[in-house]
């Protein structure tokens, strides 16, 4: 059965509400559901606040109940100017995007603060011309920040709201609000403000608008001419590369043709070796003689005597220092069909005699050619 607290919850509200308590450790899950529907089940805009609550800076729903500074609005960007964004930031926000910048320094014990804040500030009306219109930032004058904006902008009285824009290129106050004033008063003076010097934002923005074209038929020329370069870099590097390539194509081919050479005649001495170690071929009346014939992979046969004590590595060092023979092979016997061990490996340490090969008087072996495997 699902807690009393997750009832009527979609999956993607209970994961939220789980993933909330998880990031903020409440234990409560009525406490962690009634935040998330106070901010609309938005999970980051929630957190923020619980973070900022644990930081000292009053909730926009919970504010302390002495000094309310309830700055609510549905745009949460007002609400982000008011916690986690510094006065000088909102200065750049407002001359990079060429918008009004509206501050509000709030006095917590002043008589009007409170009744401004709950019936003017935080009016519909209100609220739509702040998230239309300008950018908003707010502090209390008991904060250090706000106490640095209050000496820099000299108030007189409170609540004390200033509208700064960017003017002859630097950011001015071209409009101070002084006193208790009424939601339809604020809008008519703030929007009666913006009318007036509304024409300075627009010539701002042709010059800004005219020193962008500039500046991009500028970067247009740069770009041009870099990737006529780059293109000029890259014909010449393929160029390196292709002579390059060709060099070590060329070098490489030599090296093998060097290193085959080198093979072949360290092959041949090696044959001229087994040949020159090679013990005498036995009489044809030596009872303890065994004739082999050989068939090779060339359909060509050899025939010799071996003595019956000699190790299966004599016939294989006879077949190596053949000509004809393959460079790696293995014999095979027919009768019964075996491969004869005439190299050492680790199931014959010692290669066996051709009589302990079970061979007879007369073999036929056949040469299996293995140089490609």
């Amino acid at each position: 059965m699902a807690a009393p607290e997750e009832r009527d919850l979609t999956q993607e509200q209970t994961e939220k509400l789980l993933q909330f308590q998880d990031l903020t450790g409440i234990e409560s899950m009525d406490q962690c559901r009634h935040t998330l529907e106070q901010h609309n089940w938005n999970i980051e805009a929630a957190v923020q606040d619980r973070l900022n609550e644990q930081e000292g800076v009053p909730s926009v729903f919970n504010p302390p109940p002495s000094r309310p500074l309830q700055v609510n609005t549905a745009d949460h960007r007002i609400y982000s100017y008011v916690v986690s964004r510094p006065q000088p930031r909102a200065l750049n926000d407002a001359k990079r995007e060429l918008r009004f910048l509206l501050v509000y320094l709030h006095g917590d014990d002043h008589q009007d603060s409170d009744e401004f804040c709950r019936n003017t500030l935080c009016a519909p009306e209100v609220i739509s011309l702040i998230n239309t219109r300008m950018l908003f930032w707010a502090c209390s004058t008991n904060k250090p920040e706000g106490y640095r904006v209050s000496q820099a902008l000299r108030e007189n009285t409170y609540p004390f709201l200033a509208m700064i824009m960017l003017k002859d290129r630097r950011m001015t106050v071209v409009g101070r609000l002084e006193g208790l004033i009424q939601p339809d008063d604020l809008i008519n003076q703030l929007t009666f403000i913006m009318d007036a010097n509304q024409t300075y934002l627009v010539s701002e923005r042709l010059e800004r608008e005219e020193r962008n074209q500039t500046q991009v038929l500028r970067q247009q020329q740069d770009e041009a001419y870099l990737a006529s370069l780059r293109a000029d870099q890259e014909k010449e590097r393929k160029k390196r590369e292709e002579r390059e390539r060709k060099r070590r194509k060329e070098e490489e081919v030599q090296q093998q043709k060097l290193a085959e050479e080198r093979r072949r005649r360290n092959l041949q001495e090696e044959k001229e070796r087994k040949l020159e170690c090679l013990p005498p071929e036995p009489s044809p009346d030596d009872p303890e003689s065994v004739k082999i014939i050989f068939k090779l992979p060339n359909d060509s046969r050899v025939e010799r005597r071996f003595h019956f004590s000699q190790s299966l590595t004599v016939i294989h060092d006879f077949l190596f220092s053949l000509k004809e023979s393959p460079e790696k092979f293995q014999i095979e016997a027919n009768f019964p069909r075996r491969v004869l061990p005439c190299l050492p490996s680790e199931e014959w340490p010692n290669p066996p005699t051709l009589q302990e090969a079970g061979l007879s008087h007369t073999e036929v072996l056949f040469v299996q050619d293995l140089t490609d495997e």
